[in-house]
C-alpha cells in the first residue's frame, strides 16, 4: 500500500471538507477523468453553483495539494484532471464522506489558500 507524507495528507484532509466539491465528485474523477466545465455542468458534484473558471481554481488547489492531477495524452497536459494515489488514499479514509468543516478549519484552509508564496 502507498503510503504519502503525514503532513501533506494532514492538510489534504483538512482542505477537502472546506472546498465546494462534494465527495461524489471525487468518486467520479477516480473512475475517469473530468473537465471543470463538466464539473460545473453537474449540480450533485458541487456544494453550491460554480463558474468553470472557479471549478478551475479549486482544481489548481488541489494539485498543489496533491490530491488531483492533469490527465496526459499524447500531446501532453489536458484540461482534465484525475485523482492521485493520495487522493485516492484519502477517499478510502472517508467511505460515507468527510465530516464538516469547522469554522476554525474553515478560516485555516482559506488563509494558507490565499496566502502569497515567496
Amino acid at each position: 500500500m502507498l503510503t504519502c507524507d503525514p503532513h501533506s495528507l494532514a492538510r489534504a484532509a483538512e482542505a477537502l471538507p472546506c472546498l465546494p466539491l462534494q465527495p461524489s465528485f471525487y468518486a467520479a474523477v477516480l473512475q475517469h477523468p473530468l473537465s471543470s466545465e463538466e464539473v460545473s455542468r453537474n449540480t450533485a458534484w458541487c456544494c453550491r453553483p460554480l463558474s468553470a473558471n472557479a471549478t478551475e481554481d479549486c482544481f489548481i488547489w488541489l494539485i498543489r495539494l496533491g490530491v488531483l492531477r492533469r490527465e496526459v495524452d499524447g500531446q501532453g497536459l489536458t484540461a482534465r484532471v484525475r485523482l492521485t494515489p493520495m487522493g485516492s488514499q484519502l477517499l478510502k479514509r472517508w467511505p460515507q464522506g468527510w465530516p464538516p468543516a469547522s469554522p476554525w478549519q474553515r478560516l485555516r484552509h482559506g488563509i494558507r489558500r490565499r496566502w502569497p508564496r515567496l
